[in-house]
């Protein structure tokens, strides 16, 4: 009976020790080579291209909340509708309806969004 998990045992043993190897390379390396050299001009802000004027903790817009909201109503929709239209013959009236619900779930997210200004790009 355990030799059936061995294989499962022996891939764990395996991963955890090419990560282990990987992070004491890795810290032994910048030790080694001395990377860590502070710099004013490495340590200024890249992401935006300008210092930082207001506060980190400051209010987002909802318009930040509604695109992340639009991406999932979209996203869900292309991955549960391709895999369920392929075997939607083998699986019957039952699973037509139960999609039509999420579906009508989805649509209800999207007139949310469209009722916000969502899809309005400034």
């Amino acid at each position: 009976m355990l030799e059936l998990y061995f294989p499962i045992f022996l891939f764990v043993v395996v991963g955890v020790l090419i990560g282990g190897a990987a992070l004491v390379a890795s810290f032994g390396i910048s030790e080694i080579l001395k990377t860590r050299r502070p710099d004013s001009e490495k340590s200024s802000p890249f992401e935006c291209g300008f210092e930082a004027f207001e506060d980190a903790r400051m209010k987002f817009d909802v318009r930040y909340y509604l695109v992340a909201i639009l991406f999932i109503i979209f996203d869900l929709e292309i991955a549960f509708f391709f895999p369920w239209a392929v075997v939607l013959s083998d699986l019957g009236v039952s699973a037509f309806w139960a999609m039509m619900v999420f579906l009508g779930i989805l649509v209800v997210g999207f007139i949310y969004e469209w009722r916000k200004g969502a899809l309005e790009w400034e």
